[in-house]
Order: C-alpha cells, then sequence, then structure tokens
C-alpha cells in the first residue's frame, strides 16, 4: 500500500490492477510453496531474524510478476506498438494530398445527401461509403441507371458494373470495405455521426482520416460539425459546412394513438423489439387490417418487398409494423410514425447491455421517416401509443443532440501480429486484452468495445489457425445470439484449419438446404439464421477464395431463401398463431426466444433452482389467473385441467423457452400440485393456509 513501492510498480509496468493480482499469486507462492530459490529463502530467513527489510522482496516480487506477465519484459515495445495517438499518420496516402472537405449537415429528409450524390455522379471517379448493404445497393443501382458505371462492394458481395469485370471508376461500398489505397476525386461518407458507435464508430474514422479522394463530402447530423473539424484541424485541412432545412414539416401530435382502432393508412408502428412486433402485428390483422413488418435481421431482400408492399398504392397493405431498421436504408411513404414504447435496448461503450429512453438522435432518425419528401404525404406526423410516453417523447424530440464527442479506433491486424511477436504463448483474446489495456488515445478518440471479436476469439481458440487467418475469422459478421449461427462458424474454423475446403455440398448438408416454407416464428427465426450463415460463407469466401470455392452457388440458393422467407413474412400472424397453438396435453411447444412476452410475464424471474410451486404460483399471477390464496378450490378435478391447461396454453411456451421450466419440472409440478391439495396446501401462501385451516377446523370441533 506504499506509496514508493506503486510507483515502482508503475515504472515497471505495473498498474493498480496488475499489481494487485501480482502481489496476491507472489503471497500464494510464497506460502504454499513447499519451497523456493535459496536466493529468496535467505531474504525471507533475514526478515524474521530482523537483519533485512521488507523492501528486500520487492525484486523477488517483480521476478515473479514477470512469469505471470511476460509482457512486462517487453512494456517499452507493446505501448508503442499500442499508441493510438496520431490515427492520421496511419495514412500516408491521404496525407501526401490536400483534400477538401465538405460537410452537409441536416435532419433526416433534408436533401443532404441527394446533393453530396449528385457531386459523386458528376465526378470522373468516386466512392460512397454507407452505413448498410441496402444503401450501398441503392446508389450502385442509381448510379449505373444514371449511365455511370458503378461497382458495388459488400462484405459478402461484388457486383461489376462491367461485364468483362473491369473495375468501374464509381464504386458504392459499404463503410468498411472502402479502400484507403485507390485514388478517387470525389467520396462520400454517410451517416458521419456514427463515427461515434461504440462498435463500428472505427469504419467512419479510417474512411474520414484515409479515403484518398480530391473531395470528401460528409453527410450526417450537425451534432458532428465541431469533431470532424477537430479532426482535420490535425491533419491540416479545412471544413466547409453546407447546412440543409427539412423539405417538408414533421408535426408532434398532440394526442397518442391509445387503440390500434385509430389506425390510419401511412401509418407506421414503430417498436424496438421482435416481441413487440409479433405481438402487434397479430392485433393490427385480427382488426382486418394488412400489414407489412420490417425488423432488423430480415434479409435485405425481404427488407426491400416489405417496403414495396407497403409503398404500393393499390396494394391493401396500408400500415407497417418495424423496428428502427427503418430509420436508414429505406424509402418508405409514412404519414405518421406512431412509437409503440420510447425504452430501447443498448449496448454501451463497455460493451455492457442497458434498458433506457431513446435518445433524441435515435428519435429524429426514426421521426423523421415521415413525410418524406416527394412521396404521397406532403407532411409527417409523429406521436406515441401511450399518453404517458408522448409527453415524454416530446421531450425527447425537443432537446438539443448532444455533440458527438470521439471516433471510434479499433487495433490493426499489423498491429496484433507485432503483439503477438513478443507475446508468442497468449491467446489472441488475451492479445486484445492487452492492447487495450496499455492503448493510449488522444482526447477525440477511444477504442471500440471489441466484445463480438472476443467472443469469437475465445470460441475458436482450441481451433489450430495461424494469427492472420485467426484475426480475420474474428472479425466475420455474427450474431451471437444465434447458436446455430455460432455453431457453424465454429464448424467453418474447423473444416478450414484442416485444409478442407467448404463446398456447396458441405454446406448444403449442415444446413439441411433444401428447406420449406416455415409453419411457425420458430422455424423462420431458424431460416433467418441459414441466411445469416450463407452470409458468413459469402464473406469468407472473399477473404480465403481457395477454402470457401463455391460462392455463385451459395449466392443463388441464398435468393431462393429470401423467397422462402418472404412468403413466412408475409403470413407472420398465421405463424404467430401456429406458435401458440394447443400442444399434447401434459406437453409444451416451445416458442422462440424473441416470442412476444407480456410486462407481467417478464416479471417472473425464477431459476430452475426456484421452490417449483412457488415458480408455478408466480406464473400463474402472471398470467392474471389469480385465484384467492384463502379459499380450498372445490373440487381436485378442476385444478387438474387447469394444470393440464397450463401446458397446453402459451403461458407454458414462454416459461419453458425463458428457462423458468422444463418439461420435467412441468411433469414434477403437476405431480405436487396435485399431492399438495390432496393435504390441503397450495400456492406461495401454503403455510398461513395451512395455519388458517387448521384454525378454521379447530373452532368448528368446539
Amino acid at each position: 500500500k506504499r506509496k514508493e513501492i506503486q510507483r515502482l510498480g508503475v515504472e515497471n509496468g505495473l498498474d493498480a490492477r496488475l499489481f494487485h493480482q501480482a502481489f496476491i499469486s507472489f503471497r500464494k507462492y510464497i506460502m504454499e510453496s513447499s519451497s523456493v530459490s535459496a536466493d529468496l529463502h535467505i531474504i525471507l530467513n533475514d526478515i524474521c531474524c530482523g537483519a533485512g527489510h521488507v523492501d528486500d522482496l520487492f525484486p523477488f516480487f517483480l521476478r515473479h510478476a514477470k512469469q505471470i506477465f511476460p509482457m512486462l519484459d517487453c512494456m517499452d515495445d507493446l505501448r508503442k506498438i499500442s499508441d493510438l495517438r496520431l490515427p492520421p499518420n496511419w495514412y500516408p496516402d491521404a496525407r501526401a494530398i490536400q483534400r477538401k472537405i465538405i460537410f452537409h449537415a441536416g435532419p433526416t429528409n433534408s436533401g443532404k445527401t441527394y446533393h453530396a450524390i449528385q457531386r459523386f455522379l458528376s465526378a470522373k471517379s468516386g466512392i460512397y461509403c454507407g452505413p448498410l448493404k441496402l444503401l450501398a445497393h441503392e446508389i450502385f443501382q442509381k448510379s449505373n441507371d444514371a449511365n455511370v458505371p458503378c461497382d458495388l462492394v459488400t462484405g459478402e458481395e461484388r457486383v461489376f458494373a462491367n461485364e468483362d469485370a473491369r473495375q468501374a471508376p464509381h464504386v458504392a461500398c459499404t463503410i468498411e470495405m472502402c479502400s484507403t489505397n485507390t485514388p478517387y476525386e470525389v467520396a462520400v461518407i454517410d451517416e458521419i455521426q456514427m463515427i461515434r458507435d461504440p462498435a463500428r464508430g472505427w469504419a467512419w474514422t479510417r474512411a474520414l482520416l484515409g479515403l484518398c479522394a480530391e473531395e470528401i463530402h460528409v453527410c450526417g447530423e450537425p451534432a458532428a460539425i465541431d469533431l470532424v473539424t477537430e479532426l482535420m484541424y490535425t491533419t491540416g485541412e479545412e471544413v466547409e459546412v453546407r447546412n440543409y432545412k427539412r423539405l417538408t414539416p414533421l408535426t408532434v401530435l398532440d394526442y397518442p394513438l391509445e387503440s390500434l382502432d385509430n389506425l390510419r393508412p401511412g401509418d407506421c408502428i414503430v417498436c424496438f423489439s421482435k416481441n413487440d412486433i409479433y405481438s402487434v402485428s397479430r392485433q393490427i390483422e385480427a382488426r382486418g387490417l394488412e400489414c407489412a413488418v420490417i425488423y432488423g435481421s430480415l434479409p435485405p431482400g425481404t427488407k426491400l418487398e416489405q417496403a414495396k408492399k407497403f409503398n404500393d398504392p393499390d396494394d391493401p397493405c396500408k400500415i407497417l409494423v418495424a423496428t428502427d431498421a427503418i430509420g436508414m436504408g429505406l424509402n418508405l411513404c409514412i404519414r405518421r410514425i406512431i412509437f409503440n414504447s420510447i425504452v430501447k435496448p443498448t449496448v454501451n461503450e463497455k460493451g455492457e447491455k442497458e434498458i433506457d429512453s431513446i435518445t433524441t438522435s435515435q428519435a429524429l432518425q426514426i421521426a423523421g421517416r415521415a413525410g418524406r419528401f416527394g412521396s404521397s404525404f406532403k407532411q409527417g406526423e409523429v406521436t406515441a401509443m401511450h399518453r404517458d410516453d408522448l409527453v415524454r417523447l416530446r421531450e425527447i424530440l425537443g432537446e438539443a443532440v448532444p455533440p458527438v464527442r470521439a471516433a471510434g479506433l479499433h487495433p490493426t491486424p499489423e498491429q496484433i501480429e507485432m503483439f503477438a511477436y513478443h507475446l508468442p504463448d497468449a491467446t489472441l483474446s488475451n492479445l486484445i486484452d492487452i492492447f487495450v489495456s496499455l492503448s493510449q488515445v488522444d482526447g477525440m478518440y477511444f477504442v471500440c468495445n471489441i466484445d463480438d471479436f472476443k467472443f469469437i476469439a475465445d470460441m475458436i481458440q482450441h481451433i489450430p489457425l495461424n494469427l492472420r487467418s485467426r484475426y480475420v475469422f474474428c472479425t466475420a459478421p455474427l450474431n451471437r445470439k444465434e447458436p446455430f449461427v455460432c455453431t457453424t462458424l465454429l464448424k467453418f474454423a474447423r473444416q478450414f484449419s484442416r485444409n478442407e475446403p467448404l463446398t456447396f455440398d458441405w454446406l448444403c448438408r449442415h444446413t439441411k438446404w433444401p428447406l420449406a416454407a416455415p409453419k411457425n416464428i420458430k422455424e423462420l427465426i431458424h431460416l433467418e439464421a441459414v441466411h445469416d450463415v450463407f452470409d458468413l460463407y459469402l464473406w469468407l469466401s472473399y477473404r480465403f477464395l481457395d477454402m470457401f470455392p463455391d460462392a455463385v452457388l451459395v449466392r443463388d440458393i441464398q435468393k431462393k431463401l429470401d423467397d422462402i422467407i418472404q412468403i413466412g413474412v408475409c403470413n407472420i400472424t398465421k405463424l404467430i398463431r401456429a406458435s401458440q397453438s394447443a400442444a399434447a396435453p401434459g406437453t409444451a411447444e416451445v416458442v422462440p426466444e424473441d416470442f412476444p412476452l407480456s410486462k407481467d410475464a417478464r416479471v417472473v424471474s425464477g431459476r430452475q433452482g426456484a421452490a417449483s410451486t412457488e415458480a408455478l404460483s408466480i406464473a400463474v399471477e402472471a398470467a392474471g389467473l389469480r385465484r384467492a390464496r384463502s379459499s380450498r378450490p372445490s373440487r381436485l378435478g378442476s385444478r387438474q385441467e387447469d394444470l393440464k391447461s397450463y401446458g397446453r396454453g402459451s403461458l407454458a411456451n414462454r416459461l419453458l423457452r425463458e428457462g423458468l421450466l422444463t418439461q420435467e419440472m412441468l411433469r414434477q409440478l403437476e405431480s405436487e400440485w396435485q399431492d399438495q391439495h390432496r393435504n390441503g396446501r397450495y400456492g406461495i401462501g401454503s403455510k398461513r393456509d395451512d395455519q388458517h385451516s387448521s384454525k378454521e377446523t379447530r373452532k368448528k370441533r368446539k
């Protein structure tokens, strides 16, 4: 605890965390080892005899610390490698030219991106960098329709404008795929405010600092102007700001929707989970209305088809139910945006999950989709489903968008390789941890969270791969909530490590292709996961062409799968009904994790270790099927029928899926329930009820 010793530790690379861990390990080593080295033994003996000082132990402590933390021996080198304070210097080609930076600032539907794209189309060469495949595809289509040859480059796809596969002078790409080596006349960076994104912000930083273009047109929220100006000051480049105002009026209504009976053509209900998507869409169709459905995990083709269906004036579908996926990438004819909720689960900079009100930026992005310029609605409206939410929504929309403070960074493969050279025995996950802990960043930057990277690194650690290949696998786009996708990536890595090509036939066997149209929500979600697997294959095929050789065939079946998913989404309410339909008595059909739960049902928080009777009693209350705990049921048979109905009904399904019940627990609960009623006991208050009933019995006897 003495400052002198702590200072010595810091000088030798031991920060407070490492010092504490090393101290605990060193103390355990001395106390529990059967023997210690002779020189340490002598020092310890001198201290015990009063002939030495405890500080004499520090060299031995430091030696032990270097054994458990090998990076301490090469700390200076590692600090130099992980020094992220001058990102502009990483891009010498961009620094070699004087670039002109033009910031197109404005809200959604202000025409800012339109003006940037007009300059892109008029240039001799250009690159468009967008956050979504849908946006890149839209610019690719628009360019070629305007007779400006343009290639498409995404993580999973390369489409050439020229039939002979010659590179066109223009390219539309997802921002992670932009080249910092190819010179262009004009570059467009869309949605620049995403430079602050905890996971993907590094891609915007890389594009802004590294693109070799004479003109860089940056589009986004005014909140990012100051940061972009500061970043460009470090490169010696000035920023010209062009401000835009919304092209059509947007009104926040004074009244909430309150009931789905009040829906009108052109309405879009925005939900922040699939649970609510399923629930709301079923309620709408129960009223005899057709609705389109759009959420994040749907394939791009399905999203476009649902958008087309909603936009078609001749289609009876006039209502849209969507997540915030509509905030970017889709042109929609929306009259009114209705927030079903203003609470959204998010991931903070530390990778921790949080549930909080949507930000002003998110609310404006979504609300701005109403009354799009050029659509059949000349003005937009926004409201909420509930009155309390509308009050808060009005406050959120009225607040100023906080300025973007910092830009994201991410360690490069070269930096990790240099780390591995110094620490050959460290795992990739440990290398990343050490890199982040030692990294030094300027106040205008932050290191993006690398949870997904580490998740994959840990998952494939036991598979023998060279470092560069391992790094590529760890950067693959993966939805780690989908076990099927995760296990398939594991199979990909294992097959790759054996140097065995992953052929079309191999992939079909492992995905059980061909697949039928879904019969319930669980099957639809599985089809979406298979689509993600095909995306993963295509993504890897552009990095390891010889090991993933059948990209063309996989793309063909992915298009067929997209059509199958579209069928499922068009019939989504039928799938929901099928998922909730009664199973055989005493059994329960498992409903997917994303199946809607009522607010009350989510309150059930017990786990398998909780008392089974209590769990069932809570479950019954959560479903609104409360019983008077102080009164005994008249017939045991009716209780048995009630319990069996739980097995058939949707509540048991949900509890099973949530992990609150298992099939075995359900059978055991039925047995215990019957036993308790034979003994006159039931529910959470069984002891109280027993005491009450025994008193009543004694009174009657008297």
